[in-house]
This record gives structure tokens, C-alpha cells and sequence, in this order.
């Protein structure tokens, strides 16, 4: 028996694009439509809510016909314009189907518009719903199976038109860079293009609040890295990163560059330090932490001659869990890492040629001398990473896949909630120090209650404990255990002295560390950016000269498919790579399983 929709002849509906197409599906003789897009959205969403697929006849700016696409199926509809008035109404309609509707999971008036306008609310109340939520709801609410590709590209088109293009996202950077200036004053935010294309190369940004925290409060700290961007247009985004009293990161400036070379890191870190010249009167002896891959060394030698530019352990240790894929040694080379002294760090080594010789040339090849505590020349505080895509990842990947401005007042957000929240944080604490300060010296404090002291003059101690012997200068604020230059903060040796002669403990710390400071930090603001249609309106009430400046796209677009999920590893460091020998014939280049030589 074959089954037949039947479609309802009912009183015409009065015109509105609301009311074009009842709850129903129904369509009827006389039914009005705004305008010809209107009337094929109907006949669309009739097509799909009673399972059958229609076929154009004709279309034009008067008139609109469409019939059933099966063979033989006489379902048809007639729509025109009425003479004088802007509306089209149905002029003849065929209901009856012989059909029986579609048999198969897809359907052709299903298409992209379709899905994003099916998805639009939901998306504007929450970007995070995936295609493949995508695809589950189209299915129950309509049974309808999409492509994957279908669902990412109707998502697409919705988050385009809520957050802007790519495009239109490089076209604004002037008038956005302008924004952030006349909103933060004393933030910096340049835009440079290619003057042959007018292609976008590079953006800088930062914030006047993050300036004066860092210049005033922060430890002479910096950590370098970098993250690749998942959006159309690709490219790369530089951080520079200081710390704050309690720790936690304090993001200092932003680059995003088309490509990452060496050329972009050496204008990243001039800009960095042409930042940093502005706002000091002396510039400070700055400890900087990165991977040290070639463009990030020779941008720290040219613009910071005098830094101490050190190896991040976290790249290290990944370079070195890579090569030998033991976590024994792993474990080993990091407390080596934070060996205090020399012989500390030669007795780790000793342990982990132990394991494996070849770790340890490996070790000894690889600069102690930029990244081991023992042997570092510069003031770390305890820090011996700087992998700043590892702890911002949360909100930095889904920043990393928006339009440039969005990305960038994405960070802007997260920044301007930090600092608020920091800032009310610290208004509680009681204490001369920060909580992770305060903890160490009580630990300190503790310890020190058992040991004896002996004073050698006004400044030099001997303190004796179960340990060993240890000599801590109190003028110089230096013990021979290095754990007070290591840190900053007394050891229980040099908290041992400074009881003796009834000194406050809390005052010997390094001044970054103190609630004062801390507080100082984030005493500034990040103000909001206004929404990008009220920036026409702002610069018509002064003059813009950036309102003509145009900034085209990169010419990198993404490769269709996954991207790859593989960051960008730590250089080789200049060592050897490791040559593998074969225990069968004694030759290099293979191992015995693989071994073809005749015996």
C-alpha cells in the first residue's frame, strides 16, 4: 500500500516572516510570504519535517515552482509576486504525494544554512557544542544523518557570524589596536603588514596593567614560549611571561606572527625591549627561560646582552625523555636539575651513568651550565620552567582556533579577570608575605630550632646541624647550601643565623615576595575593549588615522583535515645524535633484530 502525505488547504496567513510556515508544516492555497527567500525556507522545512525532497522547476524574482523530486510524484506548488505589493502568496498547489516519501538517511534541502540556522540559538548560548552534538540533535529532532563536514561547516557559519570572520578580523587590527590604546592608556599595540601585499606579519600587544606590574613588583624574571594557532589563516603566537610573588604566571606581552622564524622572534624580543627601556630607568639583570632554539637565542643576545638566558627544564627533560624514554633517568635529571650544589649535581650524573652511560655524555653535552641549579648563573627563584602553553593550555587552545580579535580579547578577558581577582585575593592576606613565602620560612623557621650556631662577626655564621656544617652570610643574604640564593627566601640555615641574633626573618626575604608587593602587582586595571560597532562612532569623534589603513589575510591558509597535535620540540642543543650499534656484527646504524649481515 503506498503511503501518501497529505497537505492541508487552510485559511491564508497574514504576511510575516514569523507565521510564513505553522508549527504544523502546512502549506496552503493563498499562504503569504514576505519575499521569495522566505517562501523557499517554508518549502524547505516542509520538505524536510514530512520527509519528502523537492526539485526547482523555476526561480526567478516574480515567481517560485518547485514540485517533488521522485519520478512521478505529483505533488507541485506554484508561487508568484502580486501585482503592487511586495509579497509573494501560493497560486496553486498540488498536496497529494504517491511517493511515499524518501527512504534513505540524508536529505538534499538539508544543507548548510539549514543546520546552522537548526543550531543557531543553541551555539550563541553555548561556542563549545561540538559538530558531533551537532549531528546527535539533528538526528533525534529531524532523522536526519549529516557528514561530520556538514555539521563543522553549519557550526562555522554560525560562529562567523556571531564573532566575525577571519577575514574582516585582520581588516579591523588597526581600529583594534587603536581601541586597546585609547581604553588601556600606555599599552602598546602595533600592527605591521607586508607593504608589497598588505598581508598581515605581526602583531604586538601589551597592556599597560601588566607593564606596570612587572616593571614595579615582579621578580627580573622572564619565561619565552610559543603556540601554534588552529585557526584558518594558521600562524604562531609569542608570549613573555614573568611571575608574580606567589608563583603564578604574570603574561607580560603577546605576539602573533604569520610564521615562526628567527626573523619574527628577534622583532618579537626587541619590541619586548624596547618595551621594557621605555618603562625603566635601569634596566634590570634579567633571567630569561626558553627552549633556546636558534631564533630565540640569537633575539635574546642582540637585544639583552646582559641577560642570563637559561634552558627551560620542561623542554629539556622532553627532549631527553624522547632520546632514552626511561622515566628512572627522567626522575634523576630533574634532581640534578635542582641540585644545589656542584657535587650534588656530579653525584646525580654519577647515578644516572649507573643506568646508562650514554644519559650521561648526553648530560654533560647538553650545558649544564644554562640550565642546572648548581652551575646557573642567574636569579631563578625556584623556577626552572617556563612552559607557558602547558599551564595557560585550558583557555589558550580554545582561544588559539577564534578570529585574531577574538582571540586577542579572549586573553584580554582572562587577563582583566586575573587581575581582579588577584587583587581582591591579596586584600585578605594578613601576613608580610605571600602564602607560598610565608609556608617556606615557617618550614625554615621550623628546622632551624634544632641547630647550633656560631657567630664569626656581625654578618658570617657557622651553623651546625645533623646535616653537615654550613657557613651563611647574612649581609649578603648567601649560604654555602645555595638554598637562599636558589630561592630567594632564607634557608633554615640563614633562618638558624638570623634567630640567633634576633633578626625578622620575613625581612630578609627578596622583595618581590612580600604582600606589599604582590598587592602592587595588580593594582592596575585592564579596562574592557568596546564592541567593534562602536569603534566607527569613536573615531569619527576625533581623528583616526588608522581608519584607512588595510590589513589583507596571511597567505597561509590550514591544510584541509586534523591538524596535527605535535608542538614544537626543543633543538638539538648541538649534540650528536646518538648512534646505535649492533651486538650481531658489531656495525652501527641498526639493531641485531634488524640485522642482514651473513655470519
Amino acid at each position: 500500500m503506498v503511503q501518501q502525505h497529505h497537505l492541508v488547504v487552510s485559511t491564508p496567513v497574514v504576511q510575516s516572516r514569523e507565521l510564513a510556515l505553522n508549527p504544523n508544516y502546512e502549506l496552503a492555497l493563498g499562504q503569504e510570504f514576505p519575499d521569495v527567500k522566505s517562501c523557499r525556507r517554508a518549502l524547505r522545512d516542509a520538505a524536510i519535517a514530512l520527509h519528502f525532497e523537492i526539485q526547482t522547476v523555476k526561480s526567478d524574482k516574480t515567481r517560485f515552482t518547485a514540485k517533488c523530486a521522485s519520478e512521478g510524484c505529483p505533488w507541485r506548488v506554484h508561487v508568484a509576486k502580486l501585482p503592487g505589493v511586495p509579497t509573494f502568496t501560493i497560486r496553486t498547489i498540488n498536496e497529494g504525494h504517491t511517493c511515499g516519501g524518501i527512504t534513505h538517511l540524508g536529505h538534499q534541502q538539508a544543507s548548510v544554512q539549514w543546520v546552522a540556522n537548526s543550531v543557531e540559538q543553541r551555539l550563541r548560548e553555548n561556542p563549545d557544542y561540538k559538530p558531533k552534538e551537532i549531528l546527535e540533535e539533528i538526528h533525534r529532532a529531524h532523522g536526519i544523518t549529516l557528514s561530520y563536514k556538514q555539521a563543522w561547516r553549519g557550526k562555522e557559519r554560525v560562529m562567523a557570524a556571531v564573532r566575525g570572520s577571519f577575514e574582516e578580523g585582520y581588516r579591523l587590527l588597526p581600529q583594534y589596536c587603536d581601541q586597546i590604546k585609547r581604553t588601556n592608556p600606555g599599552s602598546i599595540a602595533s600592527v605591521y603588514a607586508n607593504p608589497q601585499d598588505s598581508c598581515f606579519q605581526r602583531l604586538f600587544v601589551s597592556f599597560q596593567a601588566s607593564i606596570f606590574g612587572f616593571v614595579n613588583a615582579c621578580r627580573p624574571l622572564l619565561g619565552l614560549d610559543r603556540t601554534l594557532l588552529k585557526n584558518k589563516y594558521l600562524g604562531t603566537l609569542l608570549f613573555a611571561t614573568g611571575f608574580d610573588g606567589d608563583g603564578a604566571l604574570f603574561p607580560l606581552a603577546f605576539g602573533v606572527v604569520d610564521e615562526e622564524s628567527d626573523d619574527n622572534w628577534m622583532w618579537f624580543l626587541s619590541e619586548l625591549h624596547n618595551l621594557l627601556e621605555a618603562n625603566m630607568e635601569n634596566m634590570p639583570m634579567l633571567t630569561i627561560l626558553s627552549d633556546r632554539q636558534k631564533g630565540i637565542k640569537e633575539g635574546v643576545e642582540a637585544n639583552f646582552p646582559t641577560a642570563f638566558h637559561g634552558f627551560c627544564m620542561s623542554h629539556l627533560s622532553d627532549s631527553f625523555r624522547k632520546e632514552f624514554n626511561n622515566t628512572m633517568l627522567v626522575n634523576l635529571l630533574w634532581e640534578a636539575a635542582w641540585a644545589p650544589t656542584a657535587v650534588e649535581f656530579e653525584g646525580k650524573v654519577l647515578e644516572i651513568g649507573d643506568i646508562s652511560q650514554d644519559a650521561a655524555k648526553w648530560i654533560q653535552k647538553s650545558s649544564p651550565h644554562f640550565w642546572a641549579a648548581a652551575y646557573f648563573g642567574g636569579s631563578r627563584f625556584g623556577h626552572l620552567t617556563a612552559n607557558i602553553v602547558k599551564s595557560l593550555n585550558s583557555w589558550i587552545l580554545e582561544a588559539s582556533g577564534l578570529p585574531i580579535i577574538q582571540m586577542m580579547e579572549c586573553i584580554r578577558r582572562k587577563l582583566m579577570t586575573w587581575f581582579n581577582e588577584r587583587r581582591e585575593t591579596s586584600m585578605q592576606w594578613t601576613t608580610i608575605l605571600v602564602p607560598s613565602a610565608e609556608r617556606r620560612v615557617a618550614e625554615a623557621l621550623e628546622r632551624a630550632r634544632s641547630y647550633q650556631v656560631l657567630r664569626a662577626n656581625e654578618a658570617e655564621f657557622e651553623v651546625i646541624s645533623h646535616e653537615g656544617t654550613n657557613f651563611v652570610d647574612i649581609r649578603n643574604r648567601g649560604c654555602s647550601c645555595f638554598g637562599w640564593q636558589l630561592y630567594g627566601i632564607p634557608c633554615a640555615h640563614g633562618a638558624a643565623a638570623l634567630l640567633s641574633c634576633r633578626q625578622n626573618v620575613h625581612r630578609f626575604t627578596e622583595s618581590c615576595f612580600t604582600v606589599t608587593s604582590y598587592r602592587k602587582t595588580y593594582s592596575q586595571t585592564l579596562h574592557p575593549v568596546p564592541d567593534k560597532s562602536l569603534w566607527k562612532e569613536s573615531s569619527e569623534n576625533g581623528a583616526n588615522p588608522v581608519a584607512d589603513v588595510l590589513i589583507n589575510p596571511p597567505k597561509s591558509l590550514r591544510p584541509p583535515g586534523r591538524p596535527r597535535k605535535k608542538r614544537v620540540h626543543t633543538e638539538d642543543h648541538g649534540r650528536a645524535k646518538r648512534v646505535v650499534h649492533c651486538s650481531r656484527c658489531n656495525q652501527t646504524g641498526h639493531f641485531r633484530t634488524t640485522c642482514a649481515a651473513p655470519i
